[in-house]
């Protein structure tokens, strides 16, 4: 089984493409349950953000998944998978790896470094866990991945360097000091939005959400305050800034809403704001792709080169844990073998020399197996480091060719293993 991911992001496709094939919920649970019950697929997860819909998977045969996953990004959003076809981005085996550590990293991001996508791809994964559809290597990349990313998030600049899609849509809003905001949502980035919106010396701020207690809550933490879902439209007038990311899926604030000058920044896939406020006077609307066209966030520096360089250390040390993993099961059967003939020959020992007392047997067998060991140490020893370059499967496959090991019994031992 290899890795392999399919998807679109901001990168191969327009944002307005990516608002239309974005997934949550059921409809994501229902893609994730169907990709797995592919006949090439064993693990299957899918991210899901306003960035990206990628599906991530392990998978037996390379063209006939790629296919299905295709096909099936097109049934589940709705989209002819024609019109979707040049925007998919394909990467697998080792590439796949590299993606992903780089996705976790927030070098893929829309704003570069930005810290969010921790968050999403660990969401990702729990979700699939939940459902049953990842198993052990799917689990442990990821894992390794969201590791890789902490690593950058820690031991680097790249959070400077990449400011949240908030900070950098509001960048474009001028001086926030004195300006009334309205926050419409209460999730991971509405909460993030809040936040920085009250960092900034936004002092008036008010939160609305569709689950009045969870709104009341962020509100207090920046303290605003909360109002239900149906005073959005009455909140407006009042408001200078107005944020949204509610995952409703629909337009929560249209044209006929507004009546003054605002500054609107919609983070939400699909859009939460009707994009034809843009012809009311006095308005101002900044989307994703408004930020994606900015190019706020997207530049190369010291930062982004060090994360870089980690991922491609990181990289390296993945795949030589995995190749030297994958010759793991044929040394153990090779020891295994090895340890049959030694028991074997001392039985036949024992019956020609009968007479041998128990410690003579204790000695002879010690002598046996030292001999037997010493003899496969040093290949063994070199088939793992050999097994960490490029066709190192090669040596495992030569190990079972020269000794004549049953092809069944590494299988037996990696199944173990799992």
């Amino acid at each position: 089984m290899s890795v392999l991911a399919v998807g679109l992001s901001h990168r191969t496709a327009p944002v307005a493409l990516l608002e239309r094939v974005s997934m949550t919920g059921e409809a994501l649970v229902k893609l994730l349950h169907d990709v797995r019950q592919d006949s090439c697929v064993a693990e299957a997860m899918v991210i899901s953000t306003c960035n990206r819909v990628e599906v991530l998977v392990t998978a037996d045969r390379f063209h006939a998944a790629v296919t299905a996953i295709t096909d099936l990004l097109g049934v589940h959003s709705g989209v002819p998978v024609e019109e979707l076809r040049p925007h998919f981005f394909v990467h697998y085996e080792e590439r796949a790896v590299e993606h992903l550590f780089s996705v976790v990293c927030g070098l893929d991001s829309m704003v570069v470094g930005e810290g969010q996508i921790l968050g999403q791809v660990r969401q990702a994964l729990k979700l699939a866990q939940r459902q049953g559809t990842v198993g052990a290597t799917l689990n442990e990349l990821v894992q390794q991945a969201l590791r890789v990313g902490k690593r950058a998030h820690h031991e680097t600049g790249i959070d400077k360097h990449g400011a949240s899609l908030v900070s950098a849509g509001l960048a474009l809003a001028g001086d926030l000091t004195g300006r009334r905001a309205l926050v419409v949502g209460a999730g991971s980035m509405s909460s993030l939005a809040a936040v920085t919106l009250a960092r900034a010396g936004v002092t008036d701020i008010t939160v609305a959400n569709r689950t009045f207690e969870r709104g009341a809550r962020l509100a207090e933490s920046v303290g605003g305050r909360a109002v239900g879902f149906g005073a959005v439209a009455g909140e407006l007038a009042a408001a200078d800034i107005v944020i949204t990311c509610t995952g409703a899926g629909r337009h929560v604030i249209t044209p006929g809403m507004l009546s003054g000058p605002a500054f609107l920044l919609d983070l939400a896939l699909p859009h939460d704001i009707d994009p034809a406020v843009r012809e009311v006077p006095g308005v101002t609307l900044v989307d994703l792709e408004t930020i994606q066209e900015s190019g706020i966030g997207s530049a190369e520096g010291d930062a982004v080169r060090t994360v870089r360089d980690l991922v491609a250390g990181e990289l390296r040390a993945y795949l030589d844990a995995e190749r030297a993993a994958k010759v793991t099961p044929t040394v153990v059967a090779l020891r295994s073998k090895a340890a049959n003939v030694v028991e074997s020959e001392l039985g036949r020992l024992l019956m020609r020399v009968p007479e041998l007392d128990e410690r003579a047997r204790d000695e002879v067998a010690m002598t046996v197996q030292r001999v037997v060991d010493k003899l496969l140490h040093e290949p063994t020893v070199r088939v793992k480091q050999l097994a960490t370059c490029p066709g190192g499967d090669h040596y495992a496959e030569a190990l079972r060719e020269l000794f004549d090991l049953d092809p069944k019994m590494p299988e037996a031992v990696r199944e173990v293993e799992l």
